[in-house]
Order: structure tokens, then C-alpha cells, then sequence
């Protein structure tokens, strides 16, 4: 530690690795390759957040008083972007810049890949195969399984097949998930557990679960799995992680076969050149293309490893519809705030249309109590208090279960949360999109950011297949809320944040930008991990296979690196 309290900041002298961003991909392969006596550093462009403010964040999440953004700080000229779509896309609330990347308010919902999923071109003859088949990862995904501690249970009759139980017991399901899961079964719908990233039991130091309920902006207990658990290991390792260290630019050598330095910069303006034998990008679909934009140069005029103008193309996040209907009971909601329950029925179809589902019960349909309390501030703010703190969680439910005027909440407020709040039941489906060179990431010709880069430029389109696999999903969901006896049925599209694409892997470098191994077809110690390799789109979250791809990219560079 320096004088002033602040690590170094500095380049490491003669790394063996140079890791770019410290979510999932870049954390567990630094901390691989460290446990394996491998020098790593590795470059953040964001802070490092003090584990003990969560609750604080949790609390803004809940006020609603700042944007949705600012509960990880996102947004301001550093996260500038441009975006073009036919449904809104907010993409400072899909990304995190900070120690453990998008990772500190993800959902947590971690099923593996089907077969299918990496022979799209073979099977139905549409979009492209994977450069390896499902078997060839299947190991790596057990890996990730048990790296990242998944709660779960072989309970699914699509799922790909598996070799090992799960490290952690699964979740039960909700009181709102067994009416749903009725109406399934009375329609022919086969209901499953879904794995998730967070544990039942303690786990490698991890809190049980405790309720919170605040899942994707916050986990105050420690109980899912975010990046900073790899990067504290990795750090004890001997790993040097350097937050606040944004990566301007990558330099090669002469022949313009090597990555030689990664350019970076510091709070204090400061400009850095970090050498190392061998280069990882790992910032995400969005920053991942912009970074090898930035990094064009006599040899690479169109950017770094874009030879084959593949960088920043087919750009993909998950098209979702989400229906919710109301019943005239307690339904639960809003209790666990996270999905226990899924199907994988609509997943594969004979010819491939429509494209893949994932349909999920959700146990945080609206209204939420903050919004029905919106117009009492002083009775908002005891609710927040009572549920802020970690031995008072349930407290609020106590006080709605209690006669009218025998508390402080007020008669008319209660009698309308009582009648309202925890009626509804809500399910999700997210849909499979094709690839589309069109959907891109490119530089703003005119925008810059706060270090005077173009910022991204992020165009990004359903397209025809994915609209109908929609209206698909939406029909299914209708068909289920009806079934439970639900009433003011309504549905809505939009963005899920789980983005891929832009660095998409391939055998032909014609075509692709990085091959199976995830080395840059145009450069010797180049690698990409992270969902921007992701040749095609699925309809399943990406975490799980991004983990199990960092792995086995870690076994690929220990093996070279000797």
C-alpha cells in the first residue's frame, strides 16, 4: 500500500497474463491461472465498492429517489453510449464497472446450454454451429457449477445431460409457483427447478440465503455468487488487481502479431503502459468491441483483431415478454423476489420455429409495497427501515397480518395493501434471436467520454424470427395466467441486459474473430472471454457458460504459457 492508503498504481513489471475487467470471465481465469503459479494482473475500469455499503444500496434500489443506475454508480460521461432499437434499451442498467463486473446485480439463474445450442446451422440450418460441441464443454460446465456454488436439483426432462449432482440443494418452490405450476400441469406443461447461483446451505464462507428479496440490484448477505469471490482469491494468490484503471488501448509490435501493452489511465490522469506475455479481454459484449475499436492502428485500420470486420457485429441480448394477472388472494409476492421455477417445454422444436423459450415464474410481480406507499414518505420510510435490517426481515409482514388501527401504517393505506399488494402472479419468458451483422457496436463518430474516446454506438434489433418466437412466448403465458383463474391479464416487451456477441468465435477467420480456444485469429497472445464470443444467441442466461468457457480458456493459456 502507498502513503496515501491507495495501492500502486504502477505496471506490473514482466506479467505472464494481462487480464482487461473483472466480472466472471476475467476474475475465475485470473484466479485459475494464479492457483497454477502464473503472474496475472489484472485492469478494472471501475472501482472497487466497499462490501459493507450494500445494505445502503439495497436501500436506494428500494426509495426509487435516484435512477436505477446509480445503485452501482453507473451513468455520467465515463458511461456514455448511443443506442438505436425498436424496444427501449437501457444499457447502464444491464452492466457494472467495478471489481466483479455485472456480476454484483445479476439475477442469478444459471442453467447450462442444450445441445441444440451449439448446432443451430446443423440442426435446422440457420445462423451457425459452434466451433465444439455441447460434450466437449460438458466437463467445464460441472466446474463452473461448483466454482460458483449452484443450488439445483436434476428434476428437468430437456436439460442436456449431466455427470454429477449439484454442489448446493435447490431452492424450494414458492407458494406462487405451486399455482402456477397447477395450471401447467392441467395444460400439459412439465415444471422444473431452476439452478441458481445463490445457496441454500453455507458454502465456501457464503451466507445461507436470507430473504432479502433484492436479488438483481443487491445481495446484502453474501449468498449469491458474485466476481469479487474470485478476485479476493485470486489477489491471495498473488494476483494485482488494479480498479480505476480504465484500458484506453491495446498496442502490438511491428509485425503486428503481438499485443505488446495495455494503455491505461488513472484517477489522476495518469497514463500507464502494462506489458505482459499474454492479453485477455474480458469487459462485456459492448466494451469488449469498443476497446478493440479504439485500438486501430496503420496495421489494423479498422481495429484491433478485426481483419475479418467481424469486431462489434452481431451484437444480441435477449427479447423478453413478461405477462402478470391479478387473483383474488394472497399470491406470496414480492416475498423471495427471485424465480424457483421454470420450463424448458417450449425450448426446441421440430424445425427450429419457433426459436428457443425459457418461460419463469416470477415471485416479484407488481404492485411492489414501495409503489403503493409512494404518496406516505414517513410510512415508506419505516417500511425501508424495518426491512434494511438483516434481524427484522418479515417484520412488515407481521404488520400487514395484524387488524386495521392497530397499527401506525393507517387505516386507508393498509386496507389497500391488503387488497392489492401480493395478489399478483407474474411469468417471464425470454426468446432466442438470430445473429445480424446489422445489430452492431461501433464508435460515435462525434460523442466522446470523459477520457475523450468515441463512445459506443450500439444499434440492436429484434428482427422477424425473435417477434415471432414473442408472440409464441406471449400466447403460452396467457395461456398459463388464465389457467390459474387470473383476471386483468396484461403483458410487455423488452430487453433482458445479457448481451453477446461482437467477438464471435469460428473456425474461418474470414468470418469469426477469435477461434475455439478463444485466441484472436490475428494475433499470437490474444484471447477473448466472455458471451461476446457467442457465435449465436440462446434463450438461456449466459453466466454458466461464460464461467465454463473461462475455464477451459484458463486450461488452453496454462498449457501454452508452461
Amino acid at each position: 500500500m502507498s502513503g496515501t492508503g491507495q495501492p500502486p498504481r504502477t505496471p506490473s513489471r514482466d506479467p505472464d497474463v494481462c487480464v482487461v475487467g473483472s466480472g466472471p470471465a476475467g476474475a475465475i481465469l485470473a484466479d485459475s491461472l494464479a492457483g497454477r503459479g502464473h503472474e496475472v494482473v489484472v485492469l478494472e475500469a471501475g472501482p472497487r465498492f466497499d462490501s459493507s455499503e450494500r445494505l445502503d444500496r439495497m436501500e436506494t434500489s428500494i426509495r426509487g429517489s435516484k435512477p436505477k443506475a446509480a445503485v452501482w454508480d453507473m451513468g455520467g460521461d465515463r458511461d456514455r453510449y448511443r443506442i438505436d432499437s425498436n424496444m427501449p434499451y437501457r444499457l447502464n442498467l444491464a452492466r457494472v464497472k467495478g471489481v466483479g463486473g455485472t456480476s454484483l446485480h445479476w439475477g442469478g439463474t444459471v442453467p447450462r446450454f442444450h445441445e441444440v445450442d451449439f448446432e443451430r446451422e446443423s440442426r435446422y440450418g440457420y445462423a451457425s454451429d459452434w466451433p465444439f460441441s455441447y460434450e466437449e464443454l460438458r466437463p467445464y460446465y460441472a466446474a463452473a457449477e461448483r466454482e460458483i456454488g449452484v443450488a439445483g436439483t436434476d428434476d428437468s426432462p430437456f436439460s442436456p445431460p449431466r455427470e454429477n449432482d449439484f454442489p448446493v440443494a435447490p431452492f424450494p418452490p414458492s407458494y406462487s409457483d405451486r399455482i402456477l405450476a397447477e395450471a401447467c400441469e392441467d395444460l400439459g406443461i412439465a415444471v422444473h427447478t431452476i439452478p441458481r447461483a445463490q445457496v441454500t446451505e453455507p458454502y465456501e464462507g457464503r451466507s445461507v440465503c436470507l430473504g432479502y428479496g433484492t436479488c438483481k440490484p443487491v445481495c446484502p448477505s453474501g449468498s449469491k455468487y458474485d466476481a469479487t469471490i474470485h478476485v479476493d482469491r485470486a489477489v491471495e494468490k498473488g494476483v494485482r488487481v488494479l480498479d480505476r484503471a480504465p484500458v484506453q488501448r491495446l498496442e502490438h509490435d511491428a509485425s503486428g502479431d503481438r499485443v505488446t501493452h495495455a494503455v491505461y489511465e488513472t484517477p489522476s490522469g495518469e497514463r500507464f503502459r502494462q506489458p505482459a506475455d499474454h492479453f485477455v479481454v474480458a469487459c462485456g459484449a459492448v466494451e469488449t468491441a469498443r476497446l478493440l475499436l479504439l485500438s486501430d492502428s496503420e496495421t489494423y485500420p479498422d481495429g484491433l483483431a478485426n481483419s475479418s470486420g467481424q469486431v462489434g457485429r452481431n451484437f444480441m441480448s435477449h427479447p423478453y415478454v413478461t405477462g402478470f394477472g391479478r387473483l383474488d388472494q394472497q399470491t406470496g409476492q414480492n416475498r423471495i423476489g427471485f424465480s424457483t421455477t421454470m420450463t424448458h417445454q417450449f425450448y426446441e422444436s421440430e424445425d427450429g420455429r419457433p426459436g428457443s423459450i425459457q418461460i419463469e415464474f416470477l415471485n416479484n410481480a407488481e404492485p411492489a409495497l414501495g409503489t403503493l406507499a409512494t404518496a406516505k414518505s414517513s410510512i415508506l420510510d419505516d417500511f425501508l427501515d424495518l426491512t434494511a435490517a438483516p434481524d427484522r426481515i418479515g417484520v412488515w409482514q407481521d404488520l400487514l397480518s395484524e387488524p386495521i388501527g392497530t397499527t401506525s401504517w393507517g387505516d386507508e393505506l393498509l386496507e389497500e395493501m391488503r387488497s392489492v399488494y401480493g395478489t399478483h402472479l407474474g411469468v417471464t419468458a425470454t426468446v432466442e434471436m438470430l445473429p445480424d451483422p446489422e445489430n452492431r457496436v461501433t464508435l460515435h463518430p462525434t460523442r466522446t467520454d470523459d477520457h475523450g474516446n468515441p463512445i459506443p454506438d450500439v444499434s440492436i434489433h429484434t428482427g422477424q424470427f425473435a417477434e415471432e418466437t414473442l408472440s409464441f412466448a406471449e400466447d403460452r403465458i396467457r395461456e398459463i395466467l388464465a389457467a390459474t383463474g387470473a383476471e386483468e391479464i396484461g403483458t410487455a416487451r423488452g430487453w433482458s441486459p445479457h448481451q453477446s456477441g461482437t467477438a464471435r468465435m469460428g473456425e474461418d477467420p474470414a468470418t469469426s474473430v477469435v477461434d475455439a480456444r478463444l485466441r484472436a485469429h490475428d494475433l499470437d497472445n490474444l484471447s477473448i472471454v466472455g458471451a461476446s464470443v457467442f457465435p449465436t444467441d440462446t434463450a438461456i442466461n449466459p453466466t454458466l457458460t461464460i464461467v465454463a468457457l473461462s475455464l477451459r480458456a484458463a486450461d488452453d493459456l496454462h498449457a501454452s504459457l508452461g
